[in-house]
C-alpha cells in the first residue's frame, strides 16, 4: 500500500476502457481495471434501446455508432475496481485524467443528455455517439474540401490541405443534411473526450486537442459562418450554436469532480479533473516523447503518428498542426492510417481456414501469433505480395475513406500466413508515406517511438524498424495512454509544475529497441517502391475504380436508413 498521491487515468477505447491507477511521484503502475462496452460498435444495426431492438434498424455501410451510457459505466465499474486492485486508499488519489477516441461525436441537450437517451429518438442512428471510425460522412467531407479550395479557406492548410470524414465537421454536415429534426433538436454536438468530463465534473469544457485537430479550430477561431452557410443555409452558425464551449489547455483542470460522479467512482469530491485529451495524443509524454523531431506511433486498431516541432509548415495530407496539440509550447502534428489491427483482425476472422485456429490452440498460442510465426520462417519478400493498408480508407496522406484495400500477386500456392505478413508490412509501408511526407515538407524524424497494443509483436516491431531504416523504441506501460492521461491529472493536481516535468517522471520506455537488419531493409526498399506505384496508381487519380466499387455497393444495398 502507498500513501503518496496517485492519480487516475482512464483511457476510453473502440471496444472497452481501462482505468489505471499511477503513483505521481515515479510513474509506478498500482492497479488497473478495464471494462467491456456492452454495445461495443454498432455497424450493421442498432442493439441499444427497446424500440430500436423491436425494430430492428439497420445501418447502412461506413457507419460506427456507440451507446454513451457504455461510458459512464465505466466510471462506475472501472474505477473502483482500479482503486480496489492498487490497494490504496481513495483519498490517496487526488486527480483524475482521461482520454478518448476521436473524433467520436455525439448529440446532446444542454445539460449534456444524449438525445439517444430521449425515447422518442432510441431508433434513431444519428442519435447516438457516432464512433471515430465511422466514415460515412465522406461524401460531405468532400464538400467542405472542394468549398475550402474553392474559397481559399486559410484554415484548409492547417489539415494538410483535405479534412477528414472522421473530424466534428463532416459527422455534423451529415447530421443536419440526412436527420435535419435531430440536428435541430441537439443543442450541443460534443466530443465524447469532452463528454466524459461533463459527466465527471457537471461543466462543459472543450479540450485544445479534440477542437483543433478534429474540430477546425486554429488561432481561436472556426471557419466562419460565411463558408458554413455555403455549405448549406442551415449550417451556418453550426459552430456558433453546436460547438459552444470553453477551449481548456491541455494539463489544466476542467474542474472538480462533481458529489454524482465521486458515488460512482468512490473518489473524493471537489478532486483535479484534468481537461480531456485524444487517446494518442495523450500518450506522447507517457513515452516520453516531449520534444521536437520524436514521432510517437500508437498502434492499435487504428495507428496515429504524433510529431512536435517549433516550426509551423504545411504538411501535405497530414490530419492537423495545432498550436500546444501535444505539447505546451510546441506544435503538435497529427497523421494516421485509418486501419491496422482492425486490417489484422478482419484477416484472421474472415480469410484464415479453421484448421489454423486448431494448430495454434494446440501451440498454446492465437491465431495472430501463429500467422505470424508462419509467416516470417520464409526470407523477406518470399511471399512475392504487396498490400495496400487501406481496408478502412486512408488517413494519411490521401485523406480519402472511400478508398479500400488490395493485395497484389497472390497465386494459387499463396498461403494464409503470407497474405497476413504481407498486410503487416502494408502497414508499415503506410507508415514511411508519413514518415518521408514530414521529412519532406522540412521536419525530418529523429526518432521513433512505438506504443499501443501492436507492439507486442516483435516481429511487426522488426520490420517497422527495416521498413523505415530507423531504429524503434518502444513505451515502457502497456497501458501508454491510461498513462499519459494519469501524467495530466498530475500536472492538473498541481502534483508536477507542467507536463514535460511531469513526463520525464511519470514516463518511461522499454529496453528493447528494434535497429534495421541491413539485408532485409534492401529488400523492403524494392516492395516500397511496388507500394508506392499502387499507392498513387489507387490513390492520386490514376484510376478510379475503388469509388466506383463503393458507390456500386452502396446502391445494391439500398438508401440509408434516417
Amino acid at each position: 500500500m502507498s500513501s503518496d498521491p496517485c492519480t487516475i487515468g482512464v483511457d476510453f477505447g473502440t471496444l472497452s476502457a481501462r482505468a489505471v491507477v499511477v503513483r505521481t511521484s515515479d510513474g509506478a503502475e498500482l492497479g488497473a481495471a478495464v471494462h467491456e462496452y456492452q454495445h461495443a460498435v454498432m455497424d450493421a444495426r442498432l442493439t441499444a434501446g427497446p424500440a430500436a431492438t423491436s425494430r430492428h434498424v439497420a445501418l447502412p455501410p461506413d457507419w460506427a455508432l456507440q451507446v454513451p451510457q457504455d461510458y459512464v459505466d465505466v466510471l462506475r465499474t472501472a474505477v473502483p475496481a482500479a482503486v480496489r486492485a492498487a490497494g490504496v486508499e481513495p483519498r490517496d488519489v487526488v486527480g483524475v485524467g482521461t482520454d478518448f477516441t476521436a473524433c467520436t461525436v455525439l448529440p446532446v441537450l444542454a445539460d449534456g443528455t444524449p438525445l439517444c437517451e430521449l425515447p422518442e429518438y432510441a431508433d434513431r442512428p444519428h442519435a447516438y455517439a457516432k464512433l471515430w471510425k465511422h466514415h460515412a460522412a465522406q461524401p460531405h467531407a468532400d464538400r467542405i474540401n472542394e468549398l475550402a479550395h474553392q474559397r481559399s479557406e486559410p484554415w484548409i492548410s492547417r489539415y494538410g490541405g483535405l479534412v477528414s470524414s472522421e473530424g466534428e465537421f463532416a459527422k455534423g454536415l451529415q447530421l443536419l443534411q440526412e436527420d435535419p429534426e435531430l440536428y435541430d433538436r441537439a443543442e450541443l454536438f460534443v466530443e465524447a473526450a469532452d463528454w466524459i468530463v461533463w459527466q465527471l465534473t457537471g461543466r462543459y469544457v472543450r479540450s485544445a486537442c479534440a477542437a483543433g485537430y478534429k474540430g477546425l479550430f486554429q488561432d481561436g477561431r472556426y471557419p466562419d459562418a460565411d463558408f458554413l452557410a455555403a455549405l448549406d443555409p442551415r449550417f451556418a452558425r453550426f459552430a456558433e450554436q453546436k460547438l459552444n464551449g470553453r477551449i481548456g489547455r491541455l494539463g489544466d483542470a476542467a474542474g472538480g469532480l462533481s458529489p454524482e460522479a465521486a458515488a460512482w467512482t468512490g473518489l473524493p469530491a471537489g478532486i483535479a479533473v484534468a481537461v480531456g485529451n485524444v487517446d494518442a495524443h495523450v500518450t506522447a509524454p507517457a513515452a516520453q516523447a516531449t520534444e521536437a523531431g520524436q514521432l510517437v506511433a500508437i498502434m492499435g486498431t487504428s495507428t496515429c503518428q504524433l510529431v512536435s516541432d517549433t516550426r509551423l509548415v504545411e504538411v501535405p495530407g497530414m490530419c492537423g498542426v495545432v498550436d500546444g496539440g501535444i505539447v505546451d509550447g510546441l506544435f503538435g502534428y497529427e497523421a494516421g492510417q485509418s486501419g491496422v489491427g482492425d486490417i489484422f483482425a478482419w484477416y484472421v476472422e474472415n480469410q484464415v481456414p479453421g484448421r489454423y485456429a486448431e494448430e495454434a490452440a494446440a501451440l498454446g498460442l492465437s491465431v495472430h501469433e501463429h500467422l505470424t510465426e508462419l509467416g516470417y520462417r520464409e526470407p523477406t519478400g518470399a511471399h512475392g505480395l504487396v498490400a495496400l493498408d487501406w481496408h478502412s480508407g486512408n488517413r494519411s496522406v490521401l485523406v480519402d475513406h472511400g478508398l479500400s484495400g488490395v493485395v497484389v500477386g497472390q497465386t494459387l500456392a499463396t498461403r494464409p500466413e503470407q497474405g497476413y505478413r504481407a498486410l503487416l508490412e502494408a502497414t508499415a509501408f503506410g507508415t514511411r508515406v508519413v514518415v518521408e511526407t514530414f521529412a519532406a515538407a522540412g521536419l525530418p524524424v529523429t526518432e521513433v517511438v512505438a506504443a499501443g497494443g501492436l507492439v507486442r509483436n516483435t516481429r511487426l516491431m522488426q520490420t517497422y524498424a527495416d521498413v523505415l531504416g530507423l531504429p524503434i523504441s518502444t513505451i515502457g506501460s502497456d497501458q501508454g495512454a491510461a498513462l499519459g492521461s494519469a501524467i495530466h491529472a498530475a500536472v492538473a493536481a498541481g502534483v508536477h509544475p507542467d507536463v514535460r516535468a511531469a513526463a520525464a517522471a511519470m514516463g518511461s520506455r522499454g529496453p528493447v529497441v528494434y535497429t534495421p537488419d541491413e539485408h532485409d531493409a534492401a529488400t523492403y526498399d524494392l516492395l516500397y517502391a511496388e507500394y508506392l506505384q499502387l499507392h498513387d496508381w489507387f490513390g492520386r487519380g490514376g484510376n478510379d475504380v475503388m469509388a466506383r466499387l463503393r458507390a456500386l455497393r452502396r446502391r445494391a444495398l439500398g438508401p440509408a436508413t434516417p
